[in-house]
């Protein structure tokens, strides 16, 4: 498998809603259009494709200076455990390793907490920091 990894926004609506519906995340596929306008919003975004196959995506919000938000990280299950996510948390971490507050929310799971530690995060339950989130 030849994985290529690209920094272009332009990305179908069907590809987009692909990902985001094997993972999901049917949260964002309800109103297509602004999933599609959140990714050209968006700080950055990197996506992995096999061929023409959108396989991966990670999506930053932020200034890029201060603090960055690690918005969305997806890869089709047919993808997973197969190092594209780390691949793609690498990018960002190396071309933002000079901003300060590097933050993501995501729900709890002993894979997905592994994943974070890994790559560098410290859980806010494990230390002085705490998070807040509200969602509507």
């Amino acid at each position: 498998m030849d994985i290529k990894f690209s920094r272009d926004k332009a990305i179908k609506l069907e590809q987009l809603e692909k990902l985001y519906n094997d993972v999901e995340w049917y949260a964002y596929t309800k109103d297509l259009d602004v999933l599609q306008q959140a990714i050209y919003n968006s700080l950055e975004v990197i996506t992995a494709w096999n061929g023409d196959e959108l396989v991966a995506l990670i999506r930053i919000v932020g200034d890029g200076l201060t603090i960055i938000y690690i918005q969305d990280i997806l890869v089709l299950n047919a993808y997973q455990n197969q190092g594209i996510a780390t691949q793609l948390m690498q990018q960002v971490l190396e071309k933002y390793k000079h901003v300060r507050q590097k933050v993501l929310l995501t729900e709890e799971a002993y894979d997905v907490r592994h994943f974070y530690e890994k790559n560098g995060f410290e859980s806010c339950d494990k230390g002085t920091l705490v998070a807040f989130a509200t969602f509507h």
